[in-house]
């Protein structure tokens, strides 16, 4: 069984497009999955939203948060709940075109991780360059001060086999954006089997990302990790 995590902090104009797009290419692949929206504290109606979807469709289950926990807690308290063999995230945005949801469960079958990555030579993304070079540097700088072998670590499409799901997500302390790339330094230092996937991924406009703001608080996770 396949869990689908889509976690949720003030979504209301995708979540519902996003958990009946992912349905149709799961029905579509044949899987056995549920979807899981880890609504986080949102304040913009997606908590109503995403009840609706629940109550309407059995593959779908709504967990609500009045406060908003992170996107790490999110996801630990959506692990808890969920049933699969495999577990998956996604942004709700689908940034990552969602016909690569067959990429992942195929790869997950002889491998612990498979994420989706922006920078491979395969890739078609398509982003403006005041997000593409900070983020080339960024993964960069994880790379060389932090020993990684990943070539995109904040691409937003991963998938995880439920042992690798239940022992990282626990040791991550990061809360927040840097939650991605620390699951898979850990990964990596754990001695975890990964794949780097090739996708196709389209800038979102609405992006909740604050560059700067972001960078110096990326900055610090990545020093402390050194450590």
């Amino acid at each position: 069984m396949i869990s689908i995590i889509f976690p949720a902090h003030n979504e209301a104009e995708k979540i519902e497009e996003a958990v009946l797009r992912t349905a149709e290419e799961a029905k579509k692949l044949g899987l056995d999955f549920e979807i899981i929206i880890a609504e986080d504290g949102s304040t913009d109606g997606t908590d109503e939203i995403a009840s609706r979807l629940a109550e309407t469709y059995d593959f779908v289950k709504h967990l609500h948060s009045d406060e908003r926990l992170g996107r790490g807690e999110a996801l630990r308290r959506a692990l808890k709940e969920s049933k699969g063999d495999v577990v998956i995230y996604m942004d709700a945005d689908l940034s990552t075109d969602i016909s690569h949801l067959k990429d992942l469960v195929d790869n997950i079958k002889d491998y612990d991780i498979v994420i989706g990555s922006r920078l491979l030579r395969e890739s078609d993304a398509k982003r403006p360059l005041s997000r593409e070079i900070p983020s080339r540097v960024y993964n960069f700088l994880v790379r060389f001060l932090l020993k990684s072998n990943i070539r995109d670590h904040q691409c937003g499409f991963k998938a995880l086999k439920r042992n690798a799901a239940e022992d990282l997500f626990f040791k991550v302390k990061d809360n927040h954006w840097f939650f991605d790339t620390e699951l898979l330094i850990l990964a990596q230092r754990k001695g975890y089997r990964i794949k780097e996937i090739p996708v196709k991924w389209r800038h979102e406009e609405n992006s909740k990302v604050k560059l700067l703001k972001d960078s110096f608080y990326m900055l610090k996770n990545i020093i402390r990790l050194m450590g």
